[in-house]
């Protein structure tokens, strides 16, 4: 798995306090990707305050291509996110939650989908999961199902499960994005606001085997409803110019 030019790849993963989840879900990241592109994985440890440091301190140490950075104090998952993406080595982006909620072994289908659609355009693309089959509790499919449609009426971003932690972009793309906290509940928005396309993808999801939820039905529903009229603000206010040189007779290739 060692890349000397540089990994294609990078896998962001997000965590705060999930030092049960650590070990599991690198293992079944290091699984989905063997034998396909170079890749790293790059977990941002976002202020935990259980044993997540260690662990992945450990896996720093000993497992190849396996980073990890660190929060001095709790941000967020957008701020967790963000640096991992600025931390990354490669051009291309995975992320998924740090909860175990997301299958690895769906990575490979999402670069394969990656990799067809970009070779049809030249305008930046997302592969956004759509859990069909959710496995989670009352609470937050509820709350999940009445943000995402209040989302789409406001903002039209043609994305039906914009929460999903599994997405594949460009690391270039995401970085020309407005950071902001909560950002990440509304990237399809800001990749189509940047004259990007967005294209959901069927994904599993799973129901959480260790540790426990670190948002509420006030994190998941109402604090994102009052992000969006900050991203609608956004949105409605974008720059993407269509442009094209002008060649005249002194520019090198002009001539006959």
């Amino acid at each position: 798995m060692n890349f000397v030019t540089g990994p294609e790849l990078s896998v962001v993963v997000p965590v705060l306090d999930e030092a049960e989840n650590i070990g599991p879900l690198a293992d079944e990241i290091y699984a989905a990707l063997e034998g396909g592109p170079a890749f790293e994985i790059v977990y941002v440890d976002d202020g935990s305050t259980d044993e997540s440091f260690e662990f992945l301190s450990e896996l720093a140490s000993t497992r190849a291509n396996f980073r990890a950075v660190r929060h001095a104090a709790r941000t967020g998952q957008s701020a967790a996110i963000l640096s991992g993406v600025r931390a990354a080595g490669a051009s291309l982006i995975a992320t998924l939650d740090g909860d175990g909620q997301n299958d690895p072994a769906d990575i490979p289908k999402l670069l394969a989908l990656y990799r067809a659609e970009a070779a049809s355009g030249a305008t930046p693309l997302m592969i956004a999961g759509h859990r069909r089959q959710r496995r989670d509790g009352l609470v937050k499919r509820v709350s999940s199902r009445i943000a995402n449609a209040v989302r789409a009426r406001m903002l039209g971003d043609q994305t039906p499960d914009t929460g999903c932690g599994l997405k594949l972009f460009p690391r270039q793309a995401f970085l020309e994005f407005p950071a902001f906290d909560h950002m990440h509940r509304f990237l399809p928005a800001l990749m189509m606001r940047a004259g990007g396309r967005v294209i959901s993808e069927d994904v599993g999801h799973r129901a959480r085997a260790r540790g426990q939820s670190k948002y509420g039905m006030w994190d998941r529903l109402w604090v994102g409803i009052a992000d969006l009229r900050g991203v609608s603000w956004l949105a409605h206010r974008a720059l993407a110019p269509q442009i094209a040189e002008i060649k005249g007779s002194g520019t090198p290739g002009a001539g006959a």
